[in-house]
C-alpha cells in the first residue's frame, strides 16, 4: 500500500472521514481545501481523533502534489474547478475520483451529466497523463468514519486496471471490502445508485446512510 495518500475536498464529510480511516490504519494523510487554514484545522482534529501525528492539511495543490494516491471528494458543483487546479500536480498519478452528479434540489433523482458520468468528467478534465479511478460512491461519510467493517462496499472503476486493483487493495487496507466493477464508464450506475440510495434514506429514515453489499457464495 502506498505510504502517502492526499485526500483533496479533506474538510467535507466523506473526504474527512477517508482521511480518518487512512490514518487509523497508520498511514501519512494531507487534507487539501481552498483554504489551507481550514485544512491544517481539519487536519488537527483527524489526528487526535486517530491518535495519529501524521495527517498534515494544505491548499488543495499543494495537498495533491504531496500524495503517492490522490482522493477528490468534492461536490458535483466544485469537481470542474477543483480538478483543475490540482492536475498539474497529479501527472503520473493514481487519482480516485469520488464525485456524484447531484444536482440540488432533487438529489433524490438521477441526474447523470451528458458526458456520462461524473468519472468520465474527470477523466477529460486531468487528460491521460493522470491514471483516473472512480469510487466511494455508495458509502456515506458516517459509515466511512466508523472503525472496522461498515457493513456495506465499495465498487471501483476504472479503464487502467492495475490502477484499479491499486486501489482496491489500498481500501481493502483500512477495513473496506472493495470490488473491480469494469472500466471508468461503469461509474455511471454506481453514481445513479447514489441519488436511489438517498430516496431510500428519505423513505425509510436510513440515519447512518444506506449502502450496498455484493453477495455470493464465494464472497460471503
Amino acid at each position: 500500500m502506498p505510504n502517502r495518500i492526499s485526500v483533496v475536498g479533506g474538510t467535507g464529510a466523506l473526504g474527512g472521514a477517508l482521511a480518518l480511516r487512512y490514518a487509523r490504519a497508520g498511514l501519512a494523510v494531507t487534507i487539501g481545501s481552498r483554504d489551507a487554514v481550514r485544512a491544517a484545522a481539519a487536519a488537527a482534529k483527524i489526528a487526535a481523533d486517530a491518535g495519529c501525528g501524521q495527517v498534515t492539511g494544505l491548499d488543495n495543490r499543494a495537498a495533491a502534489a504531496a500524495g503517492d494516491i490522490v482522493f477528490v471528494t468534492v461536490p458535483f458543483s466544485s469537481q470542474e474547478e477543483t480538478l483543475k487546479a490540482v492536475r498539474d500536480a497529479c501527472r503520473g498519478k493514481i487519482v480516485v475520483d469520488t464525485t456524484v452528479p447531484l444536482v440540488p434540489p432533487k438529489v433524490a433523482r438521477v441526474q447523470l451529466p451528458a458526458q456520462g458520468s461524473a468519472a468520465q468528467i474527470a477523466a477529460e478534465l486531468l487528460g491521460p497523463d493522470v491514471r483516473v479511478v472512480s469510487g466511494l460512491h455508495n458509502i456515506s461519510a458516517t459509515k466511512l468514519g466508523m472503525p472496522g467493517d461498515p457493513g456495506c462496499d465499495v465498487l471501483v472503476f476504472g479503464d487502467d486496471v492495475d490502477a484499479r486493483g491499486a486501489i482496491v487493495d489500498s481500501l481493502g487496507g483500512i477495513g473496506l471490502r472493495a470490488f473491480h466493477a469494469g472500466p471508468l464508464a461503469n461509474s455511471a450506475a454506481a453514481e445513479a445508485m447514489t441519488s436511489v440510495l438517498i430516496s431510500i434514506n428519505k423513505r425509510h429514515q436510513v440515519k447512518d446512510g444506506a449502502g450496498i453489499r455484493i453477495t455470493g457464495p464465494d464472497l460471503e
